[in-house]
């Protein structure tokens, strides 16, 4: 079956596109997922949408004081990583964008494409959790904005609807006594995906008692996972290893992992009970000594 592509001169043509040829059309804008698919022959679609041809707004990053942070669906991650408002306002973003695989891959793949694709072991969907950001999504007519922690719903499935196209991240503007960091675990090569990423966003009051905290563990289920209840166990608190611990053993008991060629569920839960620890010390800088570590 030969493969069309079709060229749509606008966002809301795209969804319309989508719309018309339902299942039997991928959109396509870095590609370096969806082209690894189709020489697999794991997926074959009749037509391919591409957003390369769409209006240069989805290539923009732009960042509003009070409001937050934009950054158009077709932005290289290279280019967010290393844009001056990403890295002076969001550092753990910008760094979180510098550990996905290779420079190579990071030029070619996009912002939006790297959320649309839902891959469960991804680096940045954890930390654009903690950070509390959202992504807008734009159909033939309307458009609406989607928390990303309800954006991903299981293994390479999102709520975008089948007339929908990522357009925008939205990350909003961190209060002044944020602090995030993410800490990617991998088993094989540097340039791997993680066998378990943390992402930590925390606030803490003058006297360093936590008044808000996110957790996010990535790569061991089929959507990034938080445990508010295991949160809950900072608020008031000052930072130590015993809370610490609590909340990571907390979070591995929560969290039922997955088995792959990057660990088995068995190890992976081992791991959320000392990553998760380490995280939090780190957002903190705290110099202690952690069990398992």
């Amino acid at each position: 079956m030969d493969l069309d592509i079709l060229t749509p001169s606008s966002v809301a043509e795209a969804a319309a596109l989508r719309a018309e040829h339902g299942e039997d059309a991928k959109v396509i804008a870095g590609g370096t997922a969806l082209v690894l698919m189709l020489r697999n022959r794991l997926i074959a679609p009749r037509y391919l949408i591409s957003l390369n041809t769409v209006e240069d707004s989805l290539r923009d990053i732009r960042y509003e004081p009070g409001s937050g942070l934009r950054i158009g669906a077709l932005v290289p991650i290279a280019r967010a990583e290393r844009h001056p408002v990403v890295r002076e306002r969001y550092p753990a973003l910008a760094e979180t964008y510098h550990k996905v695989a290779n420079i190579r891959v990071r030029w070619a793949a996009t912002v939006g494409g790297n959320c649309t694709e839902a891959d469960y072991a991804s680096d940045p969907p954890a930390v654009l959790i903690a950070l509390g950001a959202r992504v807008r999504a734009q159909g033939p007519r309307t458009a609406r904005e989607i928390p990303l922690e309800e954006f991903f719903q299981d293994f390479y499935a999102t709520a975008l609807a089948p007339d929908e196209i990522l357009t925008e991240v939205l990350v909003p503007e961190p209060p002044p006594d944020l602090r995030a960091h993410y800490l990617k675990f991998v088993t094989r090569s540097s340039e791997d995906r993680p066998c378990v990423g943390v992402a930590v966003a925390a606030r803490r009051d003058a006297g360093g008692r936590f008044t808000d905290l996110r957790v996010v563990v990535g790569a061991v289920a089929g959507t990034p996972q938080r445990v508010p209840e295991a949160e809950a166990l900072a608020r008031g608190e000052r930072p130590s290893p015993t809370l610490f611990q609590a909340i990571g053993d907390a979070y591995a008991r929560a969290i039922d992992p997955i088995d792959d060629i990057r660990g088995s569920a068995w190890y992976r839960q081992r791991m959320i009970r000392v990553l998760v620890p380490r995280a939090l010390a780190a957002v903190t800088d705290e110099v202690i000594k952690l069990q398992g570590a």
